[in-house]
């Protein structure tokens, strides 16, 4: 089949939960402009799918995602085309962080580059104990300055340098410990991992999880006052939402809660 017509990512829907998959295995799944394309229309659809409550984000393929396009950003060496790709990589991004629904990276060989900003930027991530994690832009002589946005807000700023500078790839390990994933797991744990988070998101309310996921990220921006202003604007929102007077008065009934969604 020619490459393509072929999907660039595969949805498939379990119960609740969105499983997508970038779906260029054999060139490690690169962010190119058709990638990143389709991976905006679904979490577009999926935004209003009230049916979805969680996604998980995964590739096809020996990878999750060695980054960019290489061929394809030499082939379009100008200015116009490369502000398009990382204005739509941004917008990708920034996409992830706006979706209602938790999204959750599950990661396997390599996730190097724009890669690692995915994993960044995904709500969770747990990886396989062998997966390797870079920003290895300097290497190549171009410095990974949009994935260092995602990669510096997930962890400390000396880690962050620390791979942005030298171009080395961490282990899984130690980007669990760095805080960049939640866990590195045998690779035969890897989707059972996931499922166990996927079960426990999915039982929770739709409403309440976007609500806080939104809050989350708006009050990390800020600085403290700003952030307890927000965040208290949000607490008292949400005692108002039909789901968390429901929480509320079951736990106060000692029963289980019947969630509008």
């Amino acid at each position: 089949m020619n490459p393509d017509t072929t999907p660039y990512v595969l949805r498939d829907d379990i119960s609740a939960v969105a499983h997508l998959t970038l779906n260029r295995g054999a060139q490690y799944n690169p962010l190119s402009l058709n990638m990143i394309s389709a991976l905006r229309k679904h979490l577009l659809e999926i935004r209003g799918d009230a049916s979805i409550k969680v996604v998980v984000l995964k590739g096809a393929g020996k990878g999750f995602c060695a980054g960019h396009n290489l061929k394809e950003m030499d082939a379009n060496r100008n200015e116009s085309w490369l502000n398009e790709l990382f204005g739509q990589c941004s917008a990708l991004m920034q996409d992830m962080l706006a979706c209602p629904k938790p999204i959750i990276a599950q990661v396997h060989g390599v996730a190097s580059a724009a890669g690692c900003q995915l994993v960044a930027t995904c709500d969770l991530a747990i990886a396989t104990a062998e997966t390797r994690f870079s920003l290895p832009g300097v290497n190549i002589g171009l410095f990974c300055s949009t994935p260092a946005v995602a990669v510096s807000r997930a962890i400390q700023t000396k880690h962050a340098l620390e791979m942005l500078l030298t171009g080395q790839s961490i282990s899984a390990q130690t980007a669990a410990e760095w805080g960049l994933i939640n866990a590195a797991v045998p690779p035969d744990d890897l989707e059972a991992h996931v499922q166990r988070l996927t079960h426990a998101i999915s039982e929770k309310s739709t409403e309440v999880l976007a609500l806080g996921k939104k809050t989350f990220y708006q009050q990390t921006e800020l600085g403290r006052s700003e952030a307890y202003a927000v965040a208290g604007k949000a607490m008292t929102h949400n005692m108002f939402l039909g789901d968390s007077i429901e929480g509320i008065h079951a736990f106060l009934e000692k029963r289980s809660p019947r969630w509008r969604s």
